[in-house]
């Protein structure tokens, strides 16, 4: 079975764009959520390439989650695109950094400027070393998946909430 494990930071400084690869336009849309963390989604990179992934919850925290991804055409992707009730755009940065696979999303629409830092990792129990850039670990916290930040972007997030994480 396929598991995915991740850890996600919010960002606190610059110092990850020395290390960013080519900037990849993506866009994602969630076919369907339950209230236990499964999600279907159709992710287009550009127009050229696109998957559909199913994830669902494997720990109790949300470091684990098991993932299903599958190649599909584009042009299905971008008819399934304008069937999703919630939808997401963000640019992503492949990292070179030793530690793990990982990226920087920046968000755009009702979810920019936010930037998150993701890394997967071989397994639950690796050691990482966290660079200095990121800020607050958001593992597990729900409100953070990009699932979540399609239904409910955060400009619709309450000021307070926004300021509490320096994004007023």
């Amino acid at each position: 079975m396929a598991v995915e494990i991740e850890r996600r930071f919010l960002l606190n400084g610059e110092d990850w764009r020395s290390l960013a690869g080519e900037p990849q336009p993506l866009r994602q849309g969630y076919l369907a959520a339950s209230a236990e963390g499964i999600t279907v989604r159709i992710r287009l990179r550009g127009a050229e390439a696109a998957w559909l992934t199913l994830k669902a919850a494997a720990d109790a925290i949300g470091l684990v989650r098991h993932e299903f991804e599958y190649a599909i055409p584009v042009a299905d992707a971008e008819s399934l695109w304008t069937l999703a009730p919630h939808r997401l755009e963000k640019t992503r940065y492949q990292l070179s950094l030793a530690g793990g696979d990982w990226v920087v999303d920046h968000f755009a629409g009702r979810n920019g400027p936010l930037l998150l830092a993701e890394v997967e990792l071989p397994a639950a129990q690796t050691p990482l070393e966290i660079p200095s850039w990121c800020g607050q670990e958001i593992t597990g916290d729900g409100r953070w998946s990009n699932a979540a930040l399609a239904r409910r972007p955060l400009q619709d997030w309450p000021l307070t909430e926004r300021q509490a994480f320096g994004y007023a």
